[in-house]
């Protein structure tokens, strides 16, 4: 480790950005007028909100994954003492410390399942549980009390996590202490494992419990696979983003975005590989609560809609990924993390959406889109990059006094 990277100088204005509180205070406000709208049409329905929940669940698991891939890199970093990625590595920040935010957001989802509301998540109906033997058995785990327990847990950690790494690193942007980084090293190996276990079972929670009688033992990987790319793809585009208004242009280059395109590149393979093992697995076994959550996505307009997440998500970007130049040509990389952006809200909505066949009402032929969708993922994004320009409020861009700062300005991919 070198104790003495190169001072960079504070006051240039490349390495801070004033407009966050206008992008703060835009983002909250337009949230927050899009979920108002949201949960009035929601109401009009007169389906007791059944497609406002699950059109919020969308948004809400959809910008979660992309906050949980962030504090996922800042935690790997650390664990395997990148330095080629410092520079970088407050960007991923940036999207960890939405933490809090992101909980509150959780609220619309945990508050009606306390309060016996079954619009979402069927297993909270105690009549549908005393007459389903499956989510009879089922119940010392799917019950809501140990629910909000768990829920409560894993923001708590998430939380936790972020505003430890994310508190040293904008401390040690006014102290230099290099031993920061010495205590953040030793921590992030058993804070990695406590990390993958909350994840997991917050993918069963948040997504698998939606179809109770199903289960996958794979959900966990997936989840965190769509994580991990839609992470990328969004610091990707944040970077390029800051350096449209004149940020961090000496200290983002080429060679780092070369390596944040191997990334995304990487997990969009991964990710298809861990959706064909699930579906292999499921398909060769050929179990009732098994193949009952591809039975809704097999038939009438779902079928299409497979084959474009099929293709979109993995064929198509893994051609237009695959090539060195791409990866260094900032404007194409950042059209594909913008394609992957939407191709992870396409496979998120494939995850979410066929549960609202399990409360009737619905023809499961048809994809059930509507004016809910667009106004949720409007309402949830705005609030996420409310959250985002919040951390960014008076902060530098870069970890200034890192002590792998020398060596993430001088990187060069081989």
């Amino acid at each position: 480790m070198q104790h003495k990277p190169v001072e960079l100088d504070a006051n240039d204005p490349q390495f801070s950005w004033d407009g966050a509180q206008k992008l703060m205070v835009g983002g909250f406000a337009v949230g927050g007028v899009a979920l108002a709208a949201a949960a009035g049409l929601g109401a009009a329905q007169g389906d007791h909100f059944v497609g406002f929940f699950h059109s919020y669940q969308v948004a809400f698991v959809y910008f979660l994954a992309i906050a949980l891939g962030c504090l996922f890199f800042v935690t790997w970093h650390h664990l395997i003492r990148a330095g080629w990625s410092v520079v970088v590595r407050r960007l991923f920040e940036f999207g960890a410390g939405t933490m809090p935010i992101l909980a509150l957001l959780s609220l619309p989802v945990v508050v009606p399942a306390a309060l016996g509301a079954d619009g979402l998540f069927t297993w909270v109906n105690p009549e549908l549980v005393a007459k389903d033997h499956l989510l009879a058995h089922k119940e010392p785990y799917l019950n809501v009390p140990f629910f909000v327990v768990r829920v409560v847990l894993y923001f708590g950690l998430w939380i936790w996590m972020a505003r430890y790494f994310v508190g040293f690193s904008k401390a040690q942007d006014k102290d230099g202490d290099w031993t920061k980084t010495a205590r953040a090293q030793g921590h992030a190996a058993p804070l990695m494992i406590f990390f993958a276990l909350t994840l997991t079972f917050a993918a069963v929670d948040f997504i698998m419990s939606l179809e109770p009688h199903w289960y996958s033992t794979i959900i966990g990987v997936y989840y965190f696979a769509a994580s991990a790319m839609s992470a990328q793809a969004t610091v990707i585009l944040l970077a390029k983003f800051l350096q449209g208004r004149g940020k961090l242009m000496k200290v983002i280059t080429t060679e780092h975005y070369h390596d944040l395109g191997k990334l995304l590149f990487a997990f969009t393979f991964f990710w298809a590989y861990i959706a064909f093992s699930q579906y292999m697995l499921i398909w060769y076994a050929n179990i009732p609560e098994g193949t009952i959550w591809y039975q809704h996505r097999q038939h009438g307009q779902w079928v299409p809609f497979a084959f474009f997440l099929l293709f979109g998500h993995f064929a198509i970007p893994f051609v237009g990924l695959i090539s060195r130049n791409v990866k260094r040509a900032t404007t194409f990389l950042a059209f594909w993390a913008g394609w992957m952006l939407f191709m992870h809200w396409v496979d998120m909505y494939y995850l979410v959406m066929p549960s609202l066949f399990e409360h009737g009402g619905y023809d499961d032929h048809y994809i059930p889109l509507s004016i809910l969708d667009p106004l949720c993922m409007i309402g949830v994004g705005g609030i996420f990059i409310g959250a985002l320009a919040m951390g960014m409020r008076g902060s530098f861009l870069v970890p200034m006094k890192d002590p792998r700062l020398n060596e993430s300005l001088a990187f060069e991919n081989m």
